[in-house]
């Protein structure tokens, strides 16, 4: 029917994977905070004298714990992804994931942005077979920087919800239920989705609301 056009899709039943599918290309936001720590990177040795933003040598493999909701993912090793869902499954999660991030890093790359980091969510079909679902690659699920003003040292501009974070931890309010959020927040949030939406699809934001 017409009027479902562009508003329903096809979906499969899955059994989805107590993992969060991180893949991280740049040391920012939790993963600086342990590398200052430890040296490490979700327990993986990385190498020293790495400044905020700068690139690892290779994009890593870093999940988290799948948390129920209300409650707070937690960064964990590959191996102890391993035990949570099996040596085989954590394996293809882990190729499947770092074979998307690179891809859609160089894509972007071309069109100006940078994708620091970025999170994939991954289930089982009846076949057994792990499949990539939910969200992927949106402001809401990666960090987006502008290549234009880049620079290692420092935290960076972004095109996604880290504004918004940076505002409930000045006003105090990260992890406080019932939060308002101001118009100008939420103006300011939008347009820099819409500023990552057109770089990297070429497609002008106010077209996909009218």
């Amino acid at each position: 029917m017409e009027v479902m056009q562009a508003r329903a899709m096809q979906v499969e039943k899955l059994k989805i994977l107590k993992l969060e599918s991180i893949v991280r290309g740049y040391v920012t936001g939790s993963a600086w905070k342990e590398y200052q720590e430890r040296g490490t990177v979700h327990g993986i040795r990385v190498r020293e004298g790495m400044r905020e933003s700068e690139a690892f040598d290779a994009p890593l493999w870093t999940p988290s714990t799948k948390a129920e909701q209300g409650e707070h993912d937690e960064n964990i090793s590959p191996e102890q992804a391993a035990q949570i869902v099996g040596a085989d499954i954590a394996k293809k999660v882990e190729r499947l994931s770092l074979e998307l991030y690179t891809r859609a890093r160089d894509y972007a790359a071309e069109r100006g942005i940078i994708i620091a980091d970025t999170k994939f969510e991954f289930g089982v079909d009846e076949e057994g077979e792990v499949v990539l679902c939910d969200e992927v690659l949106t402001p809401d699920s990666s960090r987006f920087w502008p290549q234009q003003g880049y620079e290692v040292g420092k935290g960076q501009e972004s095109f996604d919800k880290q504004y918004l974070r940076d505002w409930l931890t000045r006003e105090g309010l990260k992890g406080k239920e019932g939060v308002q959020m101001p118009e100008d927040v939420a103006k300011e949030t939008a347009r820099r989705y819409g500023e990552a939406y057109e770089k990297i699809t070429g497609t002008k934001w106010s077209e996909q609301l009218e």
